[in-house]
């Protein structure tokens, strides 16, 4: 869900140039500056390292609920996958600003009572360290989905539905102040582009990152 709402928000900001999608499946897009390449294994990037040469920024969505899930398959999915991607980023496109989709609550001690929330906190720590021109985490609380993105659980998507008419009125008695897919998507694209005061950025950072559209003056991204 998250991942389509920022890959609208690429789509539809002249400020980037290109978009270069790795997924499972298809996104079922066509788009003059969208190519999707669909990729098996998400242990192991080294294949694409020639398609990430020049990249300006990695929106790094990928993540699964730990309802239900052990430390370990936890740490294999979160951990494990992201950093697999992002070495091989690294490798060839070290300026590149890389921004990962978290949590709020994340514990970067990792040392807290919450399993997820202390394997997020090992890998934002990890990605900080890294050596990126730039890293940001990106922690999100609750979410509305817009344009069209939606969450591929079925059960999650089935409460965002019954939900509608609540967030409808909450939307207008709080303009502003609602986190959606597209203020994730429009603060990644600022903060990749202009940069952020923290690396860590809560769900009020978020909105205030991406509370406008991106600047389309500003240098363009791949």
């Amino acid at each position: 869900m998250v991942g389509t709402g920022v890959l609208l928000e690429c789509l539809d900001t002249a400020s980037v140039d290109e978009v270069l999608v790795v997924g499972r499946s298809p996104t079922g897009r066509i788009h003059p500056k969208l190519r999707e390449i669909l990729h098996a294994d998400f242990t192991n990037f080294d294949s694409l390292k020639p398609d990430f040469v020049g990249v300006d920024a990695c929106f790094f969505c990928l993540g699964v609920s730990s309802i239900g899930m052990d430390e370990a398959g936890y740490t294999r999915i979160t951990y494990d996958l992201t950093l697999a991607a992002a070495r091989a980023l690294l490798a060839v496109s070290p300026q590149a600003a890389f921004c990962y989709v978290t949590g709020v609550g994340t514990d970067e001690s990792e040392h807290g009572r919450l399993m997820w929330a202390r394997v997020k906190g090992r890998t934002e720590n990890a990605l900080l360290g890294l050596g990126f021109r730039s890293a940001y985490m990106f922690r999100p609380g609750f979410m509305w989905p817009v344009k069209g993105a939606r969450s591929k659980v079925g059960w999650i998507h089935t409460i965002y539905v019954l939900l509608t008419p609540v967030m409808a009125l909450a939307s207008v008695l709080r303009p502003g102040g609602l986190l959606t897919t597209a203020v994730i998507g429009r603060a990644m694209i600022n903060v990749a582009t202009v940069g952020y005061p923290k690396v860590r950025l809560e769900p009020k950072d978020i909105a205030e990152a991406g509370g406008s559209p991106p600047d389309n003056s500003i240098n363009s991204i791949k």
